[in-house]
Parts: structure tokens; C-alpha cells; sequence
């Protein structure tokens, strides 16, 4: 493992429509954080949790920072980035010249952030991994100088019970599974645990959330129920979040009208126009 790469932050969900998506997650019993504004015209609203969380994301204008983000939205909307975990972005930067794999210079950002005490800007240092080094989505390291503005207690109860992010699941195709594999062994410098060569299902640590490979036979067996959308491959398909209770989220699910699948492990598993493109599955908290 690297030495300024401790796990995932948070995830990117990128969508065309921000007030849709923040009634749909809402819906699905997330609470939300007010509306943020990023310097570079991008807009957002967070799910937090104890130690990740996940961002909606919306580029309502051109920005090259954003450029990816735009281009991705044009398949629709999904899971389109990781944010990584990091202490340093800078060292994080190093890190990777070193090793070779291509990144941009670390860029810092803000966004106003209005609190009971008063609007205080929420800061950060991104250092972004090259695109073609992830296959499926974009990543960066991101560096948070303000964490007590953004992980704030009265953001992290949802009524659905989720306590965080679990796992994250790519899609890819026969061929190009060893490569995807091999991209993301070295960019957290582990070893991925899998069976067979070609692989049906392999994963990859990032340290606290890991990552899991799939070809198509493998996650169509793996998520037997769940509508997968249609996106060029490799994609992010599925997100998955530990639960105290999964009597609890059943319940709020139920009440809530949200169409959900029990999978064979006792896990919820929801895919419909609410989680605008991808699978998300709700696991208990393991004892």
C-alpha cells in the first residue's frame, strides 16, 4: 500500500439533474447536506458517513476540471469517480511519478459551506490519477483541510440505517478483465485475490472499501434480479453499503415503496430509476 493512500474518501455519482437526484436518494432514506457550489461552477450534495461518504455531483457549466464528468454524463447517469483517501495529495503525487503511473499536479478548491455559526468554505487538495490508469472511472486523491466542516454529526444519521460505504463493483469485458485487474493492483499497490487466470470475480483492497472485478456471465449471476444499466464497458455498476440492521432498512424500504431484491446472503439489493444507474445493495454490519 502506499504511504499517502489509506482507502476510498468518498465516490463521485455523477447526474444531470441535481434536484431529481437529491428527492430520489432522499427517497431512499439518505440525508443530505445542503447544496454546495464548487469554485469551478460544479454543484453537489453529500451523503456522509463516520469515516466516507458518497457525492452527487452536477455540471451545470464547462470547466476543464469538470470536462470528464460532462463527457460521462452523456452515457447517462452512474458512479463515475473515486476519490481516494489521502494525507497528503502532494506526497500522493510523488508517489505516483515514482512508480509511473501519469497524474495531474494537485489542485486546491473550495466550496461555502452555510453552518448555525455562520458560511465557512469547505477546502480541499485533489491530485488526479491520469484517466486511462483506472479503467471504468475517473480517480484522485483528495486531501481535506477542513474535515470538521464537512463531516459535520447532524450528517451522518440516515433513515435508512446505512452506517457507510462497503464495496464497489466493475464491470468489464472477458478480454479486458486482466488489464482492468492489473490498473488497479497498481494503483494501490496490492495484489488482487481472485480464482482462475481470466478471472470471474476478483478484488482488489484499497484499504477499507474494496474493490470488486466482474465480467458480464459473473455479475449477472452475482446481482440474479437487479436491473444492470447498459453503459459502455468497464463501468462502476454496483455500490455497496454496511447497515446496522437490515430489519431496519427492510422496514424503511417497505414504508417507503422502494422496490428491493433479497439476496441469497440476506442482503437488499435496489435497482431502479431512484439510484440513477447503479445497483445498491445494503449488507448488515458483520459481528
Amino acid at each position: 500500500m502506499r504511504e499517502h493512500l489509506h482507502g476510498i474518501d468518498h465516490v463521485v455519482i455523477a447526474v444531470t439533474d441535481l434536484d431529481q437526484s437529491k428527492a430520489d436518494f432522499q427517497t431512499l432514506g439518505f440525508t443530505l447536506t445542503p447544496r454546495g457550489h464548487h469554485t469551478m461552477g460544479s454543484k453537489n450534495h453529500c451523503a456522509m458517513f463516520h469515516s466516507n461518504y458518497f457525492e452527487l455531483l452536477a455540471v451545470p457549466s464547462a470547466h476543464p476540471v469538470t470536462r470528464y464528468y460532462s463527457e460521462f454524463l452523456c452515457q447517462g447517469d452512474g458512479l463515475a469517480a473515486l476519490a481516494l483517501k489521502t494525507d497528503d495529495a502532494t506526497g500522493f503525487y510523488a508517489e505516483l511519478q515514482d512508480a509511473g503511473i501519469s497524474s495531474d499536479a494537485p489542485v486546491d478548491f473550495s466550496r461555502p459551506v452555510n453552518l448555525p455559526e455562520g458560511v465557512r468554505d469547505a477546502a480541499f487538495r485533489i491530485a488526479q490519477v491520469g484517466i486511462g490508469e483506472t479503467p471504468g472511472g475517473r480517480a484522485f486523491a483528495c486531501q481535506h483541510f477542513t474535515r470538521d466542516v464537512v463531516w459535520r454529526p447532524e450528517y451522518q444519521v440516515h433513515p435508512n440505517g446505512v452506517l457507510g460505504l462497503q464495496g464497489i463493483s466493475l464491470l468489464t469485458d472477458e478480454v479486458h478483465f486482466p488489464q482492468a485487474r492489473s490498473a488497479y493492483e497498481r494503483l494501490f499497490d496490492r495484489v488482487a485475490q481472485g480464482k482462475g487466470e481470466e478471472g470471474s470475480t476478483w478484488e482488489v483492497s484499497t484499504g477499507d472499501t474494496p474493490i470488486r472485478l466482474f465480467i458480464p456471465a459473473s455479475i449477472a449471476s452475482e446481482y440474479r434480479g437487479s436491473n444492470l444499466v447498459k453503459r459502455e464497458l468497464p463501468y462502476f455498476a454496483a455500490l455497496h453499503f454496511r447497515v446496522q440492521s437490515i430489519e431496519h432498512t427492510q422496514r424503511f424500504l417497505d414504508d417507503a415503496n422502494v422496490a428491493h431484491v433479497t439476496r441469497p446472503d440476506g442482503s437488499l439489493a435496489v435497482s431502479s430509476g431512484l439510484t440513477h444507474g447503479l445497483v445498491m445493495v445494503f449488507t448488515v454490519l458483520p459481528t
